[in-house]
């Protein structure tokens, strides 16, 4: 059975399926690999400098003919690249769409329009999907609180995604993010009023993302349970909760009493390096990637509590196809519940 959702039409591809930038860990490996698959994969580039963004969006280009978006976070706290600035080197480079999150769209969305690119724009709260449908986006995603990483919303994506949906009009898809790992997961988000489904935390654990092995093995090890929301990583990036998966260093903070940084008596230490020589100091707000070297265990290993639903690692196409047919299997299930009632 076809899964084809508005969202396919708007941005031309066969699965209504999209993966999330997942920050440093994502590559143009990844991304191009997951646009191949018929889905759209999405390329992080906030944390690059100008000079690396365009040669990954080039990189992604070369590996694929399909569409691909970059993401920016606008939150002035979280890069030291101007967004204005940022957003023209994504544009020259070609880059076919642009996610926003962590901001106004709203001064960007005419300037990429202009460029003959789309926006997409990340929402915590139908509030904000109305604020981005004015500001002319093109799709709008709902992140509700379970998902990994830094998290915008205080709500779950239950709750969120019905109330985004009624608020914005049928030519404007809503992707709904958090919790979601597997088919079942883009089954539901479809009944709650979704056009597509975005994942991060089931694409850390895949063979084209720069997961260190270490942080890739605990997200397939870990448990819904198994996560913690709020700052325990906030060197980079202060004040913005996120989710991680439990660590000693996650414990250590919890067992404090959740201090900020500057109270925290051993935050100066360093605990690893980059494999470009960088030091880590602990409570950074880097994942460990595949180069890093030392106390991977306490970097920050972003997850959502869809964590229980990834059983391996996986090449990306491969999870694309997968998460598409549970969908379909899972459909066609509750028709024929339907059909067998009395």
């Amino acid at each position: 059975m076809s899964l084809h959702t508005p969202l396919c039409d708007r941005f031309d591809v066969d699965h209504p399926v999209v993966q999330a930038p997942i920050g440093s860990v994502s590559t143009p490996e990844l991304a191009a690999a997951v646009s191949n698959a018929g889905a759209l994969g999405t390329l992080a580039v906030t944390w690059r400098d100008f000079e690396a963004t365009r040669a990954a969006i080039e990189a992604v280009g070369d590996r694929t003919d399909a569409a691909f978006a970059v993401n920016l976070v606008l939150d002035d706290e979280a890069t030291e690249f101007p967004t204005d600035d940022h957003l023209d080197v994504c544009l020259d480079a070609g880059a076919p769409l642009v996610s926003f999150s962590f901001g106004d769209p709203e001064p960007y969305v005419d300037r990429v329009h202009d460029a003959g690119a789309d926006v997409l724009a990340t929402v915590g709260s139908a509030a904000e999907a109305r604020a981005a449908v004015r500001a002319g986006v093109d799709a709008v995603v709902a992140q509700g609180w379970e998902a990994g990483g830094h998290v915008q919303s205080e709500v779950s994506t239950m709750a969120l995604v019905p109330g985004v949906a009624d608020e914005t009009p049928e030519d404007v898809p809503v992707v709904a993010a958090g919790g979601i790992a597997e088919g079942r997961g883009l089954a539901a988000a479809l009944a709650l009023g979704a056009d597509g489904v975005w994942l991060g935390t089931r694409f850390v654990a895949t063979e084209e993302a720069d997961a260190h092995e270490r942080y890739r093995s605990a997200v397939v090890d870990g448990a819904a349970d198994e996560t913690v929301r709020g700052t325990p990583f906030p060197r980079g990036w202060r004040g913005q909760p996120h989710r991680t998966l439990e660590s000693r260093a996650t414990e250590r903070w919890v067992a404090a009493g959740r201090p900020p940084l500057d109270e925290r008596d051993d935050a100066d230490e360093v605990v690893a390096e980059t494999g470009a020589g960088e030091s880590l100091e602990r409570y950074v707000d880097l994942p460990p990637l595949s180069g890093v070297e030392g106390r991977v265990e306490e970097l920050p290993h972003y997850a959502g509590q869809s964590v229980g639903g990834v059983d391996e690692v996986a090449p990306a196409a491969a999870v694309v196809e997968r998460l598409v047919d549970g969908a379909a299997a899972t459909i066609e299930s509750l028709e024929r519940r339907r059909d067998d009632r009395p």
